[in-house]
């Protein structure tokens, strides 16, 4: 029998601007499952995708970031869970944080499927994980690395949609290098073959408008023209001295990716967050509360020649952003961005930053922006939900409206519930992906968005 309603309340409180979307939690930390009734959905649940099965069932594939492993979910008709386990444990990652994530897949980029995850932090493997969404559980202690694309403290690896070059697989790599005196988070690119993941050539962008030498040199709304420049290493210390060495612009923590959908053209458009960074010798030269960039790629080669505009600088007094507090995840649709906030601890740098973290919807053909909305940590807490002043991240957005597929706009998106944890003083961690004494306890909640536009 599937979850037919999860015990934890909803908790997103919606602005009245989109009273007519419907958000549902369709499974928590603190939710059994009757045919895994052990299953433990973890702590800081991220990235994920979802599959579309022939008998009518869906398969989610979901990162459980603190607990360094991959869940498998399984959902009935109407997105109701009905079994979880474990592919991938924090063995087989070497305790290194599985971030945000992206499905591959034949419909859309010409080849899979295969799961995507960044690893970012505490372990060794920071890099990009592959992982067939099928394997079976019995194997969690066991992982695959990319190595040709590279090692950094990846935050996810995107790969573009199969029509935006017609021969290639381009990826996508956000670094979520957090240093305290040079912005370090790189954008690297990788291109290979059609499906080849293993020889091709990594890159990394460099703004070459004159002038331009640190990110707070852009300035909001203003296109500067760039390039990807190869760079040979891969090893993390090394690979980050190269693209250094060779001018690729630093971000202060550059975090999620994605891309626009719509046409090739539009599949050419990427766009990220950079979290930002508050620290002495990084002012002037990297954001502090957070931006939002897009870049526009050749037409015919990725490497060629491109343009970069930061389009949301929460860091300009008076500007659209006002008021962000760390933009940390994005998914885009075909005329959307929704911006999802991990507020960093940062609202005394400007009193316009209110409230906990936040969803934003930017228009990306008239360039409005709005609030969606927001975690209500104080109903929350009220209630037993954590606390206050450990502020919740919003995260794992996707677009599931074509593998659903039953007429309706549908998303889901999950909350990292930073503070909640089980009152008996346990851990929301299954010991199938880790170990009790290793977790953060803290835990998760998986949603439906239905009725939002795209």
């Amino acid at each position: 029998m599937p979850l037919e309603t999860s015990r934890t309340p909803n908790f997103l409180k919606v602005e009245s601007a989109f009273t007519s979307i419907e958000v549902t939690p369709i499974l928590s930390s603190e939710d059994v499952l009757e045919s895994t009734p052990d299953f433990v959905y973890g702590s800081m649940a991220d990235g994920a995708g979802l599959l579309a099965e022939n008998d009518g069932t869906f398969t989610l594939i979901n990162n459980i970031e603190a607990d360094f492993a991959i869940a498998r979910i399984r959902l009935n008709k109407d997105l109701k869970p009905m079994h979880g386990e474990y592919i991938v444990n924090a063995f087989a990652t070497a305790f290194t944080a599985q971030c945000s994530g992206s499905l591959i897949t034949p419909e859309e980029h010409g080849f899979g499927p295969l799961f995507l995850s960044g690893g970012e932090w505490e372990g060794s493997s920071k890099g990009v994980f592959a992982t067939n969404p099928y394997k079976s559980a019995d194997n969690a202690d066991t992982a695959i690395l990319l190595p040709s694309l590279g090692e950094w403290s990846t935050e996810n690896a995107v790969i573009l949609g199969k029509d935006a070059y017609s021969d290639k697989t381009v990826v996508f790599i956000g670094d979520d290098h957090s240093d305290n005196s040079v912005p370090s988070g790189q954008l690297g690119m990788y291109v290979g073959k059609r499906g080849n993941l293993d020889s091709g050539q990594i890159y990394g962008l460099k703004v070459t408008t004159a002038g331009i030498d640190f990110e707070m040199d852009m300035a909001e709304g203003v296109e500067y023209d760039a390039e990807f420049v190869e760079l040979n290493e891969t090893q993390i210390d090394l690979l980050d001295a190269e693209a250094k060495a060779k001018g690729i612009m630093g971000f202060s923590r550059l975090e999620d990716i994605d891309y626009r959908r719509g046409s090739a053209a539009a599949e050419r458009e990427i766009y990220f967050c950079v979290t930002g960074r508050d620290r002495a010798d990084l002012v002037g030269k990297g954001s502090l509360l957070g931006r939002v960039y897009k870049v526009v790629l050749n037409e015919t080669d990725p490497a060629g020649a491109a343009k970069i505009t930061c389009i949301l600088d929460g860091d300009k007094v008076g500007g659209k952003a006002d008021g962000f507090h760390s933009p940390d995840n994005i998914l885009v649709t075909e005329n959307y961005a929704y911006i999802q906030e991990d507020p960093n601890g940062y609202a005394y740098l400007n009193a316009n930053i209110s409230g906990y973290a936040k969803m934003y919807q930017y228009n990306l053909n008239t360039g409005e922006l709005k609030t969606v909305l927001e975690c209500d940590q104080d109903a929350a807490a009220a209630a037993g939900y954590g606390t206050t002043t450990n502020t919740w991240e919003i995260t794992g957005m996707i677009d599931v409206t074509d593998v659903v597929n039953n007429g309706e706009n549908t998303f889901i998106v999950i909350t990292q519930n930073h503070g909640w944890e089980p009152a008996d003083g346990s851990a929301f961690t299954d010991p199938t992906a880790n170990s009790v004494n290793n977790s953060r306890k803290e835990g998760s909640t998986l949603f439906t968005i239905t009725g939002l536009e795209r």
